[in-house]
């Protein structure tokens, strides 16, 4: 088994919902974010280059955990925290994780975050899943494809409430599953794939 998603780019309206669903199911910190849509275009958020009207170019990249086959940050963490599972997934025991920072600097897509103090939410409390790990201080922390949802048979939450439908997930080995369905016959690129990381995110075009 190797889960992984697809996202189609020709869906995606850069509306950041994936990100909003990340961050309240997994309970996130004040300021840290495990989905980011970064735009290949301007030079600002969100803004196209070229030249009006004609030569205008803009595309939303959803970025999360590219859930690796060859993931750089198990290889360099020092404690075994940073896990492969056997269906794929790549997460951080955070009981384990002693905050050195091996993983960020080994990682070539910048989707962690180290939590050097004690964690902040707005209202004040938990407001995700009952079952999403809590967060500690000193420790690091990113996109686990929602691996607790999963462990329970239910899909990542970023997949829940994308309006545009641009996101597939699923059993990459598994040729009957919605995100090999939707590859299927299509041309894709996976984000630097001369780290060696073989990532399991897909983006089409």
């Amino acid at each position: 088994m190797r889960y992984g998603f697809a996202i189609d780019l020709r869906s995606c309206m850069g509306c950041h919902t994936c990100t909003i669903s990340c961050k309240q199911a997994n309970n996130l910190p004040n300021e840290v974010f495990w989905n980011n849509v970064r735009t290949d275009g301007g030079d600002a958020k969100d803004s196209a280059r070229g030249t009006y009207p004609t030569d205008l170019h803009m595309v939303h990249y959803p970025v999360n955990c590219q859930q690796c086959s060859k993931p750089a940050c198990v290889e360099v963490c020092p404690t075994g925290a940073s896990v492969k599972r056997e269906d794929g997934l790549v997460t951080i025991d955070g009981d384990t994780c002693i905050g050195c920072g091996s993983c960020i600097t080994a990682c070539p897509y910048d989707v962690r975050t180290l939590l050097e103090d004690e964690p902040t939410y707005s209202v004040g409390f938990p407001v995700g899943d009952w079952d999403a790990r809590p967060h500690v201080a000193h420790t690091v922390t990113k996109c686990t494809g929602c691996a607790h949802r999963v462990d329970r048979g239910e899909i990542p939450a970023c997949m829940e409430l994308c309006p545009g439908r641009a996101r597939y997930w699923g059993d990459l080995d598994d040729p009957n599953s919605d995100v090999s369905k939707f590859l299927e016959g299509k041309e894709f690129e996976q984000l630097l794939t001369d780290s060696g990381t073989e990532p399991n995110v897909f983006y089409v075009k």
